[in-house]
């Protein structure tokens, strides 16, 4: 039992610390004064101290950005422990590195639909293993890293510059980055994720069916017993709240399945993201006027100082806009062909554009057809026209209305144009913050 003991004690120090199991007592090029003092208890003892340090002062930290130089900020709730640097230049933090980074959410219905978004843009994630956290989109040359992230991890990643760019909703952009100057949001409507940040209240407090109606009751309360309500969006919560002028009241923190905590007691409301409102009416809640605080979509989002400083990062973001732009016009728009008589194919673009819808982007196109039986008694024209989705029964009404036959109907996967108006706007961003 003692050897057993002996042994145990000898080999204890190699799962603490990986670098004994390289440095074995009866290793050839160490001396006999190196290895006594590296197996010493003394020796040990410190290098688990400074590994424990070195642990508790990040845990007890926080990052940021002043300048050009992070910060790493005591936590004023804890007592850190005293000897560890606290700041660390930002040269220090990571090599220079080269490829472009691109976060995009990791789990959920958003991480499908932004896949799904950017491989309807001609870029596709390529993912060996759905259980990696990283990939490529090899579209793009050079091509991009992919990193999937949590939702929230994605804004501060991109403030902090770990990654480039994102792609996230718009209401966490509003809650985590707080105003900050790092980020850009390059463009602002990607056309998914559609949901807003609204407050709801119990169906059962029916004299509350607005936002005055909420502050009313809650200045009827005494401070002692406030109205409590939960949501993650505390910064967006607070000022808004502050703005109605409602006190008084408590802030509580919840990340999920927020509207279980009215029924259970344990706040008296929610500020939560909604999007279609059935869980909020199966969990007897709804909405109030004046509640909304913000409306959100999945964004664009990307480092300030990457696009100034780096100009593979600015043409990447310039791609990409002018690949979502081309897509997302495209999605409203059809193309109708028909056959139509006429005298000309001056005759029949005049005929197209007397009708309302049938004007195309630029005008129609008319180009006459070689009839199969080879004769010319009538003229024959294909004519081609680009019409909004929401109005295509109308359009088709006035081709049928002017001598349009065979009408076909295809779908538009792009339409690029000039540059994208937002591509000026963030030229002009940067420029003004230069």
């Amino acid at each position: 039992k003692i050897g057993i003991c002996k042994s145990l004690i000898c080999i204890m120090p190699a799962f603490i610390f990986p670098s004994a199991l390289f440095l074995r007592s009866d290793h050839p090029r160490i001396s006999a004064k190196d290895r006594k003092e590296f197996f010493s208890p003394i020796s040990l003892q410190a290098d688990f101290r400074a590994t424990f340090l070195r642990t508790e002062a990040r845990r007890h930290t926080r990052r940021f950005f002043h300048g050009n130089q992070l910060v790493w900020q005591h936590d004023p709730c804890v007592t850190p422990p005293s000897t560890f640097s606290v700041t660390q230049s930002l040269s220090e933090k990571s090599p220079l590195r080269q490829e472009l980074r691109l976060a995009i959410p990791s789990k959920g219905r958003m991480a499908e639909d932004t896949i799904d978004f950017l491989k309807d843009c001609g870029l596709s994630v390529r993912r060996n293993n759905p259980r990696q956290y990283s990939a490529v989109i090899a579209d793009m040359e050079p091509q991009i890293e992919v990193w999937f992230q949590r939702a929230t991890d994605i804004v501060r990643k991109v403030m902090d510059g770990d990654v480039d760019f994102g792609l996230v909703g718009y209401d966490l952009v509003a809650e985590e980055s707080n105003g900050s100057p790092d980020i850009v949001v390059v463009h602002d409507a990607l056309g998914f994720g559609h949901c807003r940040l609204s407050v709801a209240v119990p169906t059962s407090w029916q004299d509350v069916h607005s936002m005055d109606d909420l502050v009313r009751f809650a200045k009827s309360r005494p401070e002692s017993s406030p109205l409590r309500a939960v949501s993650k969006y505390h910064n967006m919560t607070r000022k808004f709240f502050e703005s109605c002028g409602m006190r008084p009241y408590k802030l509580l923190y919840g990340d999920g399945a927020l509207e279980a905590n009215p029924p259970m007691g344990s706040a008296d409301f929610i500020v939560d993201l909604v999007s279609t409102g059935v869980t909020l009416r199966e969990n007897q809640l709804k909405e109030i006027e004046g509640g909304t605080m913000l409306n959100s979509q999945s964004v664009l989002i990307a480092n300030r100082t990457a696009l100034a400083s780096r100009p593979d990062a600015l043409a990447a973001v310039h791609e990409m806009l002018e690949r979502f732009e081309a897509h997302l016009y495209a999605k409203q728009k059809y193309e109708v062909t028909a056959n139509m008589r006429g005298e000309s194919e001056l005759d029949v673009g005049s005929q197209l554009l007397s009708q309302p819808d049938l004007g195309g982007l630029s005008g129609p196109t008319v180009s006459r057809i070689i009839l199969k039986d080879g004769t010319e008694t009538e003229k024959w024209f294909s004519v081609s026209v680009v019409v909004r989705k929401d109005r295509l029964y109308e359009s088709m009404r006035e081709m049928r209305r002017i001598g349009g036959r065979g009408i076909l109907v295809k779908p538009i996967t792009y339409i690029f144009e000039d540059d994208p108006p937002r591509w000026s706007a963030l030229l002009d961003t940067l420029a003004a913050s230069s």
